[in-house]
């Protein structure tokens, strides 16, 4: 691992650190509330009535583990027509999740439109690449001023990484 000579550079290689998390944290998409959730398996059917079943007759019993390892037990142990039942309902609900997933893929991209600023001629990810190479710079900046300002106080890392952490907080990135 890479460790620092002085506290400036300590300061830097921490900075560039947070920068990286900042922008990698971004990079994740956000899911669509509106998306058809996948279907259960057949044994995930088959749990939903174990569950009842095992409810009724252990009332007693509130380990979750146990509820599923009995349940896995049961499964391994029904034959074939047995299983059929559930992989039927697992079968309609699979068909009703690929016509919902159709009709979430086909729908207009309207509200997507409606969200887009016409005046800016920047696209959206224009925006954000500037903002996310500028923030590495701004926090070095602001741990250069703050080690200026304060020649009283030897830098210590940990007097560092706490103004930096409050100048981060107030930044509009």
């Amino acid at each position: 691992m890479y460790a620092p000579s002085s506290p400036l550079m300590l300061t830097h290689h921490y900075i560039e650190r947070l920068a990286v998390k900042k922008t990698a944290a971004k990079g994740k998409a956000a899911k669509d509330p509106n998306k058809p959730k996948r279907p259960a398996s057949a044994f995930f059917v088959f749990m939903e009535e174990f569950r009842k079943q095992y409810k009724e007759e252990n009332p007693e019993n509130k380990s979750v583990a146990a509820v599923g390892n009995a349940g896995g037990a049961k499964w391994k142990s029904l034959t074939e027509s047995e299983k059929a039942p559930f992989q039927a309902k697992a079968d309609k609900r699979k068909k009703q999740y690929e016509k919902d997933m159709d009709t979430y893929n086909n729908k207009p991209a309207a509200s997507a439109n409606d969200e887009a600023d016409d005046d800016s001629d920047k696209s959206k990810s224009e925006v954000n690449d500037e903002a996310d190479s500028d923030s590495g710079d701004i926090l070095k900046h602001l741990a250069c001023l703050e080690l200026e300002d304060n020649k009283n106080v030897k830098p210590d890392f940990s007097i560092i990484s706490v103004s930096l952490r409050r100048k981060y907080k107030n930044l509009k990135i």
